[in-house]
Protein backbone atom coordinates (compact mmCIF):
# COMPACT_ATOMS: atom_id res chain seq x y z
CA UNK A 1 0.00 0.00 0.00
CA UNK A 2 2.56 2.56 1.15
CA UNK A 3 4.68 1.75 -2.55
CA UNK A 4 1.39 2.96 -4.53
CA UNK A 5 0.82 5.89 -2.62
CA UNK A 6 4.15 6.63 -2.99
CA UNK A 7 4.02 6.40 -6.72
CA UNK A 8 1.26 8.37 -6.81
CA UNK A 9 2.88 10.46 -5.25
CA UNK A 10 5.40 11.06 -7.53
CA UNK A 11 3.03 11.09 -10.26
CA UNK A 12 0.96 14.65 -9.11
CA UNK A 13 4.66 16.10 -8.51
CA UNK A 14 5.36 15.40 -12.06
CA UNK A 15 2.32 17.24 -13.02
CA UNK A 16 2.67 20.24 -10.51
CA UNK A 17 5.97 20.58 -12.55
CA UNK A 18 4.35 20.87 -15.48
CA UNK A 19 1.61 23.43 -14.03
CA UNK A 20 5.03 25.46 -12.91
CA UNK A 21 6.78 25.02 -16.29
CA UNK A 22 3.31 26.15 -18.23
CA UNK A 23 3.09 29.11 -15.39
CA UNK A 24 6.63 30.26 -16.50
CA UNK A 25 6.66 30.14 -19.83
CA UNK A 26 3.67 31.82 -20.55
CA UNK A 27 4.65 34.66 -19.68
CA UNK A 28 7.66 34.80 -22.33
CA UNK A 29 5.02 34.02 -25.29
CA UNK A 30 4.44 30.13 -25.52
CA UNK A 31 1.67 30.52 -24.46
CA UNK A 32 0.92 32.41 -28.06
CA UNK A 33 1.70 28.52 -29.73
CA UNK A 34 -0.85 26.55 -27.63
CA UNK A 35 -4.57 26.82 -29.10
CA UNK A 36 -7.09 28.20 -26.14
CA UNK A 37 -9.04 25.34 -26.05
CA UNK A 38 -6.10 23.08 -25.27
CA UNK A 39 -4.48 25.66 -22.32
CA UNK A 40 -8.07 25.98 -21.00
CA UNK A 41 -8.12 21.95 -21.07
CA UNK A 42 -4.59 21.56 -19.98
CA UNK A 43 -5.75 23.51 -16.72
CA UNK A 44 -8.42 21.97 -16.04
CA UNK A 45 -6.89 18.73 -15.56
CA UNK A 46 -3.90 20.57 -13.50
CA UNK A 47 -6.01 21.88 -11.25
CA UNK A 48 -7.76 18.74 -10.85
CA UNK A 49 -4.23 16.81 -10.09
CA UNK A 50 -2.80 19.50 -7.79
CA UNK A 51 -5.97 19.13 -5.63
CA UNK A 52 -5.85 15.18 -5.88
CA UNK A 53 -2.46 15.79 -4.71
CA UNK A 54 -2.88 18.25 -2.08
CA UNK A 55 -5.21 15.75 -0.21
CA UNK A 56 -3.40 12.59 -1.25
CA UNK A 57 -0.61 14.12 1.07
CA UNK A 58 -2.73 15.12 3.68
CA UNK A 59 -4.11 11.61 4.18
CA UNK A 60 -1.21 9.63 4.39
CA UNK A 61 0.65 12.66 6.63
CA UNK A 62 -2.18 11.89 8.90
CA UNK A 63 -3.28 8.53 8.98
CA UNK A 64 -0.16 6.70 7.87
CA UNK A 65 1.62 4.20 10.26
CA UNK A 66 4.75 5.65 10.83
CA UNK A 67 5.74 9.42 11.92
CA UNK A 68 6.82 10.24 8.38
CA UNK A 69 9.66 12.67 7.35
CA UNK A 70 8.21 14.76 4.82
CA UNK A 71 11.07 16.68 3.27
CA UNK A 72 12.60 13.86 2.36
CA UNK A 73 9.72 11.94 1.06
CA UNK A 74 8.42 14.94 -0.76
CA UNK A 75 12.62 15.16 -1.84
CA UNK A 76 12.37 11.66 -3.37
CA UNK A 77 9.52 12.44 -5.07
CA UNK A 78 10.83 15.51 -6.81
CA UNK A 79 14.10 13.74 -7.55
CA UNK A 80 12.56 10.75 -8.76
CA UNK A 81 10.03 13.06 -11.39
CA UNK A 82 12.80 15.12 -12.54
CA UNK A 83 15.10 11.96 -13.11
CA UNK A 84 12.73 10.71 -15.70
CA UNK A 85 12.96 13.33 -17.80
CA UNK A 86 17.05 13.55 -18.10
CA UNK A 87 19.76 13.67 -15.96
CA UNK A 88 20.74 17.35 -16.46
CA UNK A 89 17.09 18.35 -14.74
CA UNK A 90 17.25 18.62 -11.26
CA UNK A 91 16.06 20.41 -7.69
CA UNK A 92 19.01 22.41 -6.28
CA UNK A 93 17.14 23.41 -2.35
CA UNK A 94 18.87 26.57 -0.64
CA UNK A 95 21.28 24.15 1.45
CA UNK A 96 23.09 23.05 -2.01
CA UNK A 97 23.41 26.61 -3.43
CA UNK A 98 26.81 27.20 -2.34
CA UNK A 99 27.99 23.79 -4.01
CA UNK A 100 26.04 24.57 -6.93
CA UNK A 101 27.55 28.26 -7.32
CA UNK A 102 30.85 26.40 -6.87
CA UNK A 103 30.48 24.67 -9.76
CA UNK A 104 29.97 27.64 -11.99
CA UNK A 105 32.54 30.08 -10.29
CA UNK A 106 35.08 27.95 -9.29
CA UNK A 107 35.44 29.86 -5.75
CA UNK A 108 34.65 29.28 -2.41
CA UNK A 109 35.65 29.91 1.19
CA UNK A 110 37.68 26.93 2.56
CA UNK A 111 40.95 24.86 3.24
CA UNK A 112 41.19 23.74 -0.80
CA UNK A 113 40.93 20.12 -0.06
CA UNK A 114 38.83 17.38 -1.38
CA UNK A 115 37.35 15.07 2.02
CA UNK A 116 35.48 11.62 2.37
CA UNK A 117 33.63 9.45 4.53
CA UNK A 118 35.03 6.10 5.99
CA UNK A 119 34.71 3.76 8.38
CA UNK A 120 35.91 6.19 12.09
CA UNK A 121 35.41 9.51 10.36
CA UNK A 122 35.94 11.86 7.52
CA UNK A 123 39.62 11.73 6.09
CA UNK A 124 41.71 14.24 3.70
CA UNK A 125 41.73 12.54 0.62
CA UNK A 126 43.71 15.44 -1.96
CA UNK A 127 44.49 18.68 -0.57
CA UNK A 128 45.14 21.21 -3.56
CA UNK A 129 48.18 22.36 -4.26
CA UNK A 130 49.08 25.55 -2.67
CA UNK A 131 45.31 26.25 -0.88
CA UNK A 132 45.87 26.46 3.15
CA UNK A 133 45.40 22.84 3.79
CA UNK A 134 48.66 22.06 1.52
CA UNK A 135 50.39 25.27 2.96
CA UNK A 136 49.29 24.17 6.64
CA UNK A 137 50.60 20.62 6.54
CA UNK A 138 47.48 18.11 6.05
CA UNK A 139 48.15 15.54 4.03
CA UNK A 140 45.76 12.84 2.35
CA UNK A 141 45.49 10.21 4.76
CA UNK A 142 44.62 12.46 7.78
CA UNK A 143 41.69 11.65 10.17
CA UNK A 144 39.80 14.55 11.06
CA UNK A 145 39.12 14.53 14.77
CA UNK A 146 38.12 17.97 15.92
CA UNK A 147 37.44 21.41 14.18
CA UNK A 148 38.29 24.40 17.13
CA UNK A 149 36.23 22.86 19.55
CA UNK A 150 33.58 20.39 18.45
CA UNK A 151 34.71 17.03 17.80
CA UNK A 152 34.07 15.43 14.57
CA UNK A 153 35.07 11.45 15.21
CA UNK A 154 32.18 9.37 13.43
CA UNK A 155 30.78 13.15 12.19
CA UNK A 156 29.61 12.74 8.66
CA UNK A 157 31.52 14.39 5.88
CA UNK A 158 28.87 16.86 5.18
CA UNK A 159 28.73 18.13 8.50
CA UNK A 160 32.65 18.82 8.38
CA UNK A 161 32.24 20.13 5.08
CA UNK A 162 30.54 23.01 7.36
CA UNK A 163 32.76 23.12 10.19
CA UNK A 164 36.00 23.83 7.61
CA UNK A 165 34.46 26.12 4.97
CA UNK A 166 33.63 29.68 6.11
CA UNK A 167 34.49 33.44 5.58
CA UNK A 168 37.89 33.93 4.30
CA UNK A 169 40.60 34.97 6.73
CA UNK A 170 39.36 33.25 9.99
CA UNK A 171 41.78 30.92 11.47
CA UNK A 172 40.69 27.43 12.88
CA UNK A 173 42.28 24.66 14.57
CA UNK A 174 42.57 20.81 12.44
CA UNK A 175 42.91 18.44 14.88
CA UNK A 176 43.96 15.23 12.64
CA UNK A 177 44.91 11.56 13.30
CA UNK A 178 47.70 10.75 10.65
CA UNK A 179 48.41 7.14 10.10
CA UNK A 180 51.92 6.20 11.23
CA UNK A 181 51.42 8.69 14.35
CA UNK A 182 50.56 7.75 17.72
CA UNK A 183 49.05 10.93 19.33
CA UNK A 184 46.70 13.71 17.28
CA UNK A 185 48.78 16.04 14.98
CA UNK A 186 46.97 20.11 15.17
CA UNK A 187 47.07 22.39 12.69
CA UNK A 188 46.43 26.12 12.53
CA UNK A 189 44.33 26.82 9.38
CA UNK A 190 43.40 29.75 7.71
CA UNK A 191 40.54 29.68 5.59
CA UNK A 192 41.13 31.98 2.20
CA UNK A 193 38.68 32.27 -1.02
CA UNK A 194 40.00 29.08 -2.96
CA UNK A 195 40.03 29.58 -6.61
CA UNK A 196 40.04 26.50 -8.22
CA UNK A 197 41.97 26.47 -11.33
CA UNK A 198 40.41 25.07 -14.43
CA UNK A 199 43.77 25.51 -16.50
CA UNK A 200 45.76 22.64 -14.36
CA UNK A 201 48.85 22.50 -16.04
CA UNK A 202 50.61 24.17 -19.27
CA UNK A 203 53.36 23.76 -20.97
CA UNK A 204 55.81 22.87 -24.17
CA UNK A 205 55.54 19.31 -25.80
CA UNK A 206 57.70 18.01 -28.84
CA UNK A 207 58.63 20.75 -31.27
CA UNK A 208 57.54 23.55 -29.96
CA UNK A 209 53.83 22.58 -29.81
CA UNK A 210 51.93 24.00 -26.76
CA UNK A 211 50.05 22.43 -24.46
CA UNK A 212 47.04 23.02 -22.07
CA UNK A 213 44.92 20.92 -20.11
CA UNK A 214 41.74 22.35 -19.32
CA UNK A 215 39.22 21.04 -16.56
CA UNK A 216 36.18 22.09 -16.79
CA UNK A 217 34.40 25.22 -18.07
CA UNK A 218 33.38 28.21 -15.06
CA UNK A 219 33.63 31.85 -15.54
CA UNK A 220 36.83 32.04 -15.62
CA UNK A 221 38.17 29.42 -17.73
CA UNK A 222 38.33 31.68 -20.72
CA UNK A 223 40.77 33.99 -19.02
CA UNK A 224 43.28 31.20 -17.67
CA UNK A 225 43.23 29.54 -21.32
CA UNK A 226 43.73 33.22 -22.48
CA UNK A 227 46.61 33.69 -19.91
CA UNK A 228 48.61 30.35 -20.88
CA UNK A 229 48.41 30.50 -24.12
CA UNK A 230 49.68 34.18 -24.39
CA UNK A 231 52.69 32.73 -22.15
CA UNK A 232 53.41 29.97 -24.21
CA UNK A 233 53.76 31.92 -27.43
CA UNK A 234 55.32 35.31 -26.05
CA UNK A 235 57.83 33.38 -23.81
CA UNK A 236 58.33 29.92 -25.77
CA UNK A 237 57.80 30.46 -28.96
CA UNK A 238 55.49 27.98 -29.86
CA UNK A 239 54.76 27.00 -33.28
CA UNK A 240 51.45 24.82 -32.92
CA UNK A 241 48.73 24.10 -29.89
CA UNK A 242 47.22 21.65 -28.32
CA UNK A 243 43.73 22.10 -26.09
CA UNK A 244 43.31 18.77 -23.96
CA UNK A 245 39.46 18.51 -23.39
CA UNK A 246 39.73 14.79 -22.41
CA UNK A 247 37.19 14.06 -19.39
CA UNK A 248 35.77 17.58 -19.61
CA UNK A 249 32.61 17.33 -18.82
CA UNK A 250 31.72 20.98 -19.48
CA UNK A 251 29.85 23.87 -17.73
CA UNK A 252 29.23 27.23 -18.33
CA UNK A 253 28.29 27.66 -22.08
CA UNK A 254 29.28 31.03 -22.00
CA UNK A 255 32.92 30.18 -21.24
CA UNK A 256 32.62 27.65 -24.53
CA UNK A 257 32.20 30.76 -26.52
CA UNK A 258 35.05 32.68 -25.28
CA UNK A 259 37.87 30.10 -25.70
CA UNK A 260 36.37 29.70 -29.13
CA UNK A 261 36.74 33.27 -30.05
CA UNK A 262 40.36 33.09 -29.06
CA UNK A 263 40.82 31.27 -32.00
CA UNK A 264 38.50 32.59 -34.53
CA UNK A 265 37.42 36.23 -36.12
CA UNK A 266 35.08 38.80 -34.65
CA UNK A 267 31.57 37.52 -35.74
CA UNK A 268 31.29 34.15 -36.38
CA UNK A 269 28.71 31.73 -35.40
CA UNK A 270 29.66 29.06 -32.68
CA UNK A 271 26.22 28.00 -31.61
CA UNK A 272 22.38 28.66 -32.12
CA UNK A 273 20.09 27.46 -29.04
CA UNK A 274 16.36 26.24 -30.09
CA UNK A 275 13.71 25.15 -27.46
CA UNK A 276 10.21 24.85 -27.02
CA UNK A 277 9.83 28.89 -25.76
CA UNK A 278 11.00 30.79 -29.42
CA UNK A 279 11.91 33.99 -27.27
CA UNK A 280 14.76 32.17 -25.78
CA UNK A 281 16.18 30.89 -29.12
CA UNK A 282 19.71 32.05 -29.41
CA UNK A 283 22.76 32.54 -31.73
CA UNK A 284 26.11 32.93 -30.30
CA UNK A 285 28.61 34.70 -31.87
CA UNK A 286 32.36 35.53 -31.01
CA UNK A 287 32.07 39.50 -30.38
CA UNK A 288 35.87 39.93 -29.53
CA UNK A 289 39.03 40.37 -31.48
CA UNK A 290 41.03 36.88 -31.60
CA UNK A 291 44.28 36.32 -30.20
CA UNK A 292 45.57 33.45 -33.21
CA UNK A 293 43.68 33.21 -36.18
CA UNK A 294 46.23 31.01 -37.91
CA UNK A 295 48.34 28.69 -35.58
CA UNK A 296 47.70 25.01 -35.89
CA UNK A 297 45.61 23.52 -33.52
CA UNK A 298 44.77 20.12 -32.05
CA UNK A 299 41.92 19.82 -29.54
CA UNK A 300 41.92 16.29 -28.06
CA UNK A 301 38.41 14.69 -26.75
CA UNK A 302 37.37 11.04 -25.31
CA UNK A 303 34.01 9.72 -24.23
CA UNK A 304 34.08 12.40 -20.88
CA UNK A 305 34.46 15.08 -22.89
CA UNK A 306 30.81 16.33 -22.95
CA UNK A 307 28.70 19.71 -23.25
CA UNK A 308 30.72 22.48 -23.62
CA UNK A 309 33.58 20.74 -24.68
CA UNK A 310 31.84 19.44 -27.27
CA UNK A 311 30.88 22.93 -28.15
CA UNK A 312 34.44 23.76 -28.25
CA UNK A 313 35.75 20.86 -30.04
CA UNK A 314 32.74 20.57 -32.34
CA UNK A 315 32.22 24.41 -33.57
CA UNK A 316 36.48 24.55 -34.06
CA UNK A 317 36.26 21.05 -36.25
CA UNK A 318 32.70 22.82 -38.29
CA UNK A 319 34.92 26.07 -38.38
CA UNK A 320 37.95 23.71 -39.85
CA UNK A 321 40.00 25.88 -37.21
CA UNK A 322 41.48 22.55 -35.83
CA UNK A 323 42.02 18.68 -36.14
CA UNK A 324 40.33 16.56 -33.56
CA UNK A 325 41.96 13.35 -32.00
CA UNK A 326 41.17 10.96 -29.48
CA UNK A 327 37.91 9.03 -29.53
CA UNK A 328 34.29 10.28 -29.65
CA UNK A 329 33.11 12.50 -27.17
CA UNK A 330 29.89 12.07 -24.95
CA UNK A 331 27.03 13.26 -26.70
CA UNK A 332 25.38 16.26 -25.10
CA UNK A 333 23.72 18.03 -27.15
CA UNK A 334 21.39 19.85 -24.44
CA UNK A 335 21.18 23.49 -22.50
CA UNK A 336 20.18 23.66 -19.28
CA UNK A 337 18.91 27.18 -17.61
CA UNK A 338 18.09 27.87 -14.48
CA UNK A 339 14.96 28.92 -12.81
CA UNK A 340 14.11 30.74 -9.26
CA UNK A 341 11.78 28.42 -6.51
CA UNK A 342 10.12 29.39 -3.43
CA UNK A 343 12.41 29.62 -0.05
CA UNK A 344 15.44 30.10 -2.34
CA UNK A 345 15.53 27.16 -4.44
CA UNK A 346 16.43 26.91 -8.09
CA UNK A 347 15.22 24.40 -10.77
CA UNK A 348 18.14 23.39 -13.39
CA UNK A 349 15.72 22.34 -16.19
CA UNK A 350 16.67 21.67 -19.54
CA UNK A 351 15.50 24.13 -22.23
CA UNK A 352 17.07 24.06 -25.27
CA UNK A 353 19.33 21.86 -27.71
CA UNK A 354 22.18 23.47 -29.50
CA UNK A 355 23.16 23.85 -32.79
CA UNK A 356 26.75 23.92 -34.18
CA UNK A 357 27.95 26.16 -37.15
CA UNK A 358 27.50 23.20 -39.85
CA UNK A 359 24.12 22.89 -38.27
CA UNK A 360 24.27 19.56 -36.25
CA UNK A 361 22.74 18.96 -33.14
CA UNK A 362 25.44 16.17 -31.20
CA UNK A 363 22.72 14.86 -28.81
CA UNK A 364 23.26 11.27 -28.33
CA UNK A 365 20.15 9.75 -26.51
CA UNK A 366 16.67 11.36 -27.06
CA UNK A 367 15.45 11.12 -23.81
CA UNK A 368 11.62 11.68 -24.44
CA UNK A 369 11.57 8.22 -26.55
CA UNK A 370 12.02 5.81 -23.98
CA UNK A 371 11.70 2.01 -24.21
CA UNK A 372 9.12 -0.03 -21.99
CA UNK A 373 11.42 -0.39 -19.59
CA UNK A 374 12.24 3.40 -19.32
CA UNK A 375 15.69 2.84 -20.87
CA UNK A 376 17.53 5.29 -23.23
CA UNK A 377 19.11 3.99 -26.79
CA UNK A 378 21.97 5.90 -28.14
CA UNK A 379 21.18 6.89 -32.12
CA UNK A 380 22.98 4.49 -34.60
CA UNK A 381 25.06 6.09 -37.23
CA UNK A 382 22.87 4.60 -39.60
CA UNK A 383 20.62 7.16 -38.63
CA UNK A 384 22.71 10.44 -38.19
CA UNK A 385 22.80 12.26 -41.04
CA UNK A 386 25.25 14.28 -42.95
CA UNK A 387 26.48 17.78 -42.75
CA UNK A 388 29.51 20.29 -44.03
CA UNK A 389 32.08 22.14 -42.62
CA UNK A 390 33.29 25.68 -43.96
CA UNK A 391 35.21 23.46 -45.71
CA UNK A 392 33.39 21.24 -47.22
CA UNK A 393 34.16 17.82 -45.27
CA UNK A 394 31.68 15.56 -44.23
CA UNK A 395 30.55 15.82 -40.13
CA UNK A 396 27.59 13.64 -38.67
CA UNK A 397 25.15 14.92 -36.19
CA UNK A 398 23.92 12.76 -33.35
CA UNK A 399 26.06 10.85 -31.01
CA UNK A 400 28.66 13.30 -30.30
CA UNK A 401 31.84 14.45 -31.78
CA UNK A 402 33.85 12.28 -33.77
CA UNK A 403 37.73 12.74 -34.20
CA UNK A 404 39.81 13.56 -37.36
CA UNK A 405 41.90 10.99 -36.26
CA UNK A 406 40.70 8.44 -33.40
CA UNK A 407 43.14 6.47 -30.96
CA UNK A 408 41.73 3.32 -29.95
CA UNK A 409 41.41 3.56 -26.08
CA UNK A 410 42.11 0.99 -23.44
CA UNK A 411 39.16 -0.58 -22.06
CA UNK A 412 39.89 -0.59 -18.43
CA UNK A 413 39.36 -4.68 -16.91
CA UNK A 414 36.94 -5.20 -13.52
CA UNK A 415 39.88 -5.34 -11.60
CA UNK A 416 41.49 -1.83 -12.17
CA UNK A 417 37.77 -0.36 -11.94
CA UNK A 418 37.86 -1.60 -8.30
CA UNK A 419 41.17 -0.51 -7.46
CA UNK A 420 40.80 3.02 -8.96
CA UNK A 421 37.22 3.84 -7.55
CA UNK A 422 39.21 2.35 -4.16
CA UNK A 423 35.99 2.07 -2.18
CA UNK A 424 37.47 -0.20 0.50
CA UNK A 425 40.32 2.35 0.79
CA UNK A 426 42.84 -0.37 0.15
CA UNK A 427 44.75 1.40 -2.46
CA UNK A 428 44.21 5.03 -0.85
CA UNK A 429 45.87 3.13 2.62
CA UNK A 430 48.61 1.64 0.76
CA UNK A 431 49.95 4.53 -0.80
CA UNK A 432 49.41 6.80 2.61
CA UNK A 433 52.37 3.95 4.03
CA UNK A 434 54.19 4.21 0.90
CA UNK A 435 54.52 8.20 0.66
CA UNK A 436 55.16 8.34 4.95
CA UNK A 437 57.93 6.40 4.04
CA UNK A 438 59.56 8.55 0.95
CA UNK A 439 59.91 11.95 2.43
CA UNK A 440 61.05 12.96 -1.65
CA UNK A 441 60.37 11.75 -5.08
CA UNK A 442 61.60 12.70 -8.85
CA UNK A 443 59.65 14.95 -10.84
CA UNK A 444 56.77 13.94 -12.08
CA UNK A 445 58.40 13.41 -15.53
CA UNK A 446 60.91 11.04 -14.22
CA UNK A 447 59.19 9.37 -11.13
CA UNK A 448 59.31 5.27 -11.83
CA UNK A 449 57.76 2.86 -9.34
CA UNK A 450 59.87 0.61 -8.63
CA UNK A 451 59.06 -4.17 -9.87
CA UNK A 452 60.31 -4.14 -5.90
CA UNK A 453 57.74 -1.62 -4.79
CA UNK A 454 55.19 -3.64 -6.46
CA UNK A 455 56.13 -6.93 -4.93
CA UNK A 456 55.30 -5.31 -1.73
CA UNK A 457 52.13 -3.81 -3.00
CA UNK A 458 51.26 -7.85 -4.58
CA UNK A 459 51.74 -9.19 -1.02
CA UNK A 460 49.54 -6.54 0.22
CA UNK A 461 46.84 -7.21 -1.83
CA UNK A 462 46.93 -11.01 -1.00
CA UNK A 463 46.93 -9.77 2.26
CA UNK A 464 44.13 -7.85 2.59
CA UNK A 465 42.24 -10.49 0.69
CA UNK A 466 41.43 -8.21 -2.54
CA UNK A 467 37.88 -8.71 -3.59
CA UNK A 468 36.77 -7.33 -6.90
CA UNK A 469 33.33 -7.90 -8.75
CA UNK A 470 33.54 -9.92 -12.20
CA UNK A 471 31.01 -8.72 -14.71
CA UNK A 472 31.95 -11.87 -16.93
CA UNK A 473 31.12 -14.68 -13.57
CA UNK A 474 28.09 -12.50 -12.95
CA UNK A 475 26.89 -12.71 -16.95
CA UNK A 476 27.65 -16.90 -17.29
CA UNK A 477 25.64 -17.19 -13.80
CA UNK A 478 22.78 -15.38 -15.52
CA UNK A 479 22.58 -17.55 -18.79
CA UNK A 480 22.76 -20.62 -17.22
CA UNK A 481 20.24 -19.93 -14.82
CA UNK A 482 18.28 -19.36 -18.63
CA UNK A 483 20.09 -22.36 -20.02
CA UNK A 484 18.57 -24.58 -17.07
CA UNK A 485 15.27 -22.83 -17.27
CA UNK A 486 14.92 -23.94 -20.90
CA UNK A 487 16.55 -27.33 -20.82
CA UNK A 488 19.66 -27.11 -22.51
CA UNK A 489 22.01 -28.04 -19.36
CA UNK A 490 20.84 -31.62 -19.62
CA UNK A 491 22.26 -31.50 -23.02
CA UNK A 492 25.89 -30.86 -22.10
CA UNK A 493 27.08 -28.51 -19.81
CA UNK A 494 30.92 -29.04 -20.31
CA UNK A 495 31.31 -25.43 -21.83
CA UNK A 496 29.79 -23.93 -18.80
CA UNK A 497 31.84 -25.95 -16.41
CA UNK A 498 34.42 -24.89 -18.60
CA UNK A 499 33.85 -21.23 -18.89
CA UNK A 500 33.29 -21.14 -15.00
CA UNK A 501 36.60 -22.55 -14.21
CA UNK A 502 38.58 -19.72 -16.01
CA UNK A 503 36.20 -16.93 -14.79
CA UNK A 504 36.73 -17.78 -11.51
CA UNK A 505 38.12 -14.62 -9.36
CA UNK A 506 42.31 -15.46 -9.28
CA UNK A 507 44.18 -12.34 -7.25
CA UNK A 508 48.03 -13.62 -7.97
CA UNK A 509 47.02 -14.39 -11.70
CA UNK A 510 44.76 -10.94 -12.28
CA UNK A 511 48.17 -8.97 -10.13
CA UNK A 512 50.32 -10.19 -12.56
CA UNK A 513 48.32 -9.97 -15.19
CA UNK A 514 47.47 -6.53 -15.27
CA UNK A 515 50.86 -5.50 -13.63
CA UNK A 516 51.26 -3.28 -16.08
CA UNK A 517 48.06 -0.75 -15.65
CA UNK A 518 48.04 -1.33 -12.11
CA UNK A 519 51.68 0.30 -11.88
CA UNK A 520 50.54 2.56 -13.61
CA UNK A 521 47.75 3.71 -10.89
CA UNK A 522 49.88 3.53 -8.12
CA UNK A 523 52.55 5.77 -10.09
CA UNK A 524 49.91 8.31 -10.89
CA UNK A 525 48.24 8.39 -7.17
CA UNK A 526 51.84 8.60 -5.51
CA UNK A 527 52.59 11.56 -7.63
CA UNK A 528 50.06 13.20 -6.93
CA UNK A 529 50.95 12.62 -3.34
CA UNK A 530 53.65 15.09 -4.06
CA UNK A 531 52.83 17.16 -6.89
CA UNK A 532 48.82 17.75 -6.75
CA UNK A 533 46.74 17.71 -9.66
CA UNK A 534 49.14 19.62 -12.10
CA UNK A 535 52.15 16.33 -11.50
CA UNK A 536 49.33 13.91 -11.94
CA UNK A 537 48.44 15.51 -15.11
CA UNK A 538 52.02 15.73 -16.64
CA UNK A 539 52.91 11.30 -15.10
CA UNK A 540 49.66 10.48 -17.11
CA UNK A 541 50.84 12.55 -20.23
CA UNK A 542 53.97 10.17 -20.46
CA UNK A 543 53.85 7.60 -22.72
CA UNK A 544 50.39 9.38 -23.98
CA UNK A 545 49.14 7.38 -27.64
CA UNK A 546 46.67 10.36 -28.38
CA UNK A 547 49.15 13.13 -27.18
CA UNK A 548 51.66 11.45 -29.20
CA UNK A 549 49.58 11.15 -31.84
CA UNK A 550 48.68 14.85 -31.81
CA UNK A 551 51.81 16.32 -31.85
CA UNK A 552 52.77 13.60 -35.00
CA UNK A 553 49.88 15.49 -36.79
CA UNK A 554 50.76 19.02 -35.82
CA UNK A 555 54.17 17.93 -37.25
CA UNK A 556 53.28 16.98 -40.39
CA UNK A 557 51.94 20.20 -41.92
CA UNK A 558 50.81 18.24 -45.05
CA UNK A 559 48.82 16.19 -43.43
CA UNK A 560 47.51 19.00 -41.14
CA UNK A 561 46.21 21.11 -44.06
CA UNK A 562 44.92 18.33 -46.11
CA UNK A 563 42.49 16.87 -42.94
CA UNK A 564 40.87 20.08 -43.33
CA UNK A 565 40.20 20.61 -46.65
CA UNK A 566 37.54 18.92 -48.37
CA UNK A 567 37.11 15.41 -49.77
CA UNK A 568 36.25 14.19 -52.84
CA UNK A 569 32.35 12.77 -52.81
CA UNK A 570 33.88 9.14 -53.46
CA UNK A 571 36.47 9.29 -50.85
CA UNK A 572 34.35 10.24 -48.09
CA UNK A 573 34.43 7.36 -45.79
CA UNK A 574 31.47 5.99 -43.32
CA UNK A 575 32.52 6.45 -39.50
CA UNK A 576 31.88 3.25 -38.36
CA UNK A 577 30.15 2.94 -34.60
CA UNK A 578 32.39 3.31 -31.99
CA UNK A 579 31.05 3.13 -28.79
CA UNK A 580 28.09 4.06 -26.28
CA UNK A 581 28.21 6.74 -24.17
CA UNK A 582 28.12 5.30 -21.25
CA UNK A 583 31.36 3.19 -22.00
CA UNK A 584 33.22 5.88 -19.72
CA UNK A 585 37.02 5.83 -19.21
CA UNK A 586 38.43 4.78 -16.25
CA UNK A 587 39.98 8.38 -15.55
CA UNK A 588 36.60 9.77 -15.27
CA UNK A 589 35.36 7.50 -12.35
CA UNK A 590 37.03 9.07 -9.80
CA UNK A 591 34.64 11.89 -10.09
CA UNK A 592 32.15 9.87 -8.86
CA UNK A 593 33.05 8.34 -5.42
CA UNK A 594 31.52 11.34 -3.58
CA UNK A 595 34.23 13.30 -2.31
CA UNK A 596 33.22 16.92 -0.89
CA UNK A 597 35.47 19.50 -1.69
CA UNK A 598 36.12 22.27 1.17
Amino acid sequence: MRQIKLSFLFVFLCVYSMYAQENTTSGAGASAEVSKEDRDNNRFEVSKQLDIFNALVKEVEMFYVDTLDMQKMMRRGVDAMLKGLDPYTEYIPEDEMEQFKFMTTGEYGGIGAYIRYREGGTVITEPFGGMPAAEAGLKAGDLIVAVDTTDTKNMSSDKVSDLLKGVPNTKMTVKVQRPGEKKPLKFDVVRKQVVVDQVVHYGVYGDKTGYIYLKGFTDKSAQEVKAAFEDLKNNHQIESFILDLRDNGGGLLEGAVQIVNLFVPKGKEVLTMKGKVSQWNRTYRTYNEPLDTVIPIAILINGASASASEIVSGSMQDMDRAVLVGQRSFGKGLVQSTRNLPYDGKLKVTTNKYYIPSGRCIQQLDYSHRSADGSVEAIPDSLTSIFYTENGRPVRDGGGIRPDFEVEEDKMPTMLYYLYADRDYILFDYVTDWVSKHKTIATAEEFVYSDEDYESFRKYMIEKNFEYDRQSEKTLKALKEVAEFEGFMEEDSTLFVALEEKLKPNLERDLEKYKKDIKRLISSEIVKRYYYQKGEIQYNLRGDETLQKALDVLKDKELYNKTLKPLPVEEEQVVSEIRGTQDLPYTYIMKNINEIIV
